[in-house]
């Protein structure tokens, strides 16, 4: 797989949910897009490369523009109605390798329909998730077994037809021995044979799952908060309640 094919479709990815153009991740520029989608109070910020997009919904985006407008990048990030961010990773397309699996561990490798004998997994919710009527958007799991006990599994979902999220999950007893890699590691090539891009994601406050993307071969590529509804839900909420806006 190219880099230029990864870029491409993470960029087309990025301008849909900034509801930006693909001109824009190339400017070296803050620019405000509105969420359209969005029925209550929104915002959500993200950096890619030298520009900021800055996307709220209609309600309040005239205000979060006078408020944001010549701002830094770091002082556009201190905002104290958002919270949460999180790094996003593509494959280094120079680095990514099959990798020698653990040999005190059986392996699985589940795709389609397979999944669903997965259904009731718990304690593995970054890595794939059912939802009330047994669906999941998980693809493709890969996961390790230790006398027949699920101990991690690394799964991918899917965001577009082309670009799939893995995560991964790994008991804590069995952390510190470089499990998550080799899942992570060896479950990117096998969405990359099939032509997908796959793309990790890790909390700026969890050194451990970064690490994990570094050793797989993933490089950090865009950096986002949360999406936060302005609706009084925020666990920050007491504290910004009184705030003008």
């Amino acid at each position: 797989m190219e880099r230029f094919f990864i870029d491409s479709i993470i960029k087309k990815y990025l301008a849909e949910q900034f509801f930006s153009n693909l001109s824009v991740l190339e400017e070296d520029s803050t620019t405000f897009t509105i969420n359209s989608l969005s029925k209550s109070p929104y915002i959500k910020i993200m950096a890619f490369n030298k520009c900021v997009i800055i996307n709220t919904s209609k309600s309040i985006h005239s205000k979060v523009k006078s408020a944001l407008s010549n701002k830094s990048r770091d002082e556009i990030f201190e905002f104290p109605f958002i919270y949460g961010q999180t790094i996003h990773y593509i494959p280094d397309v120079k680095k990514i390798q099959k990798v020698e699996l653990l040999e005190e561990y059986t392996y699985e490798l589940l795709q389609g329909n397979d999944i669903y004998k997965l259904r009731g997994i718990e304690g593995f919710d970054n890595s794939i998730v059912f939802d009330c009527n047994g669906n999941t958007s998980t693809k493709i799991v890969f996961l390790a077994k230790k006398d027949d006990e699920i101990v991690g599994l690394a799964g991918a979902g899917e965001e577009t037809e082309k670009l799939w999220e893995i995560g991964v999950d790994v008991k804590s007893e069995y952390r510190k021995g470089g499990l998550g890699t080799k899942l992570v590691s060896n479950l990117t090539l096998d969405i990359i044979k099939q032509g997908i891009v796959p793309f990790y994601s890790a909390s700026i406050t969890n050194l451990g799952s970064q690490m994990v993307a570094n050793r797989s071969g993933y490089i950090p590529y865009w950096i986002d908060t949360y999406g936060n509804i302005l609706d009084g839900s925020s666990p920050y909420n007491i504290y910004v309640k009184n705030l003008e806006l």
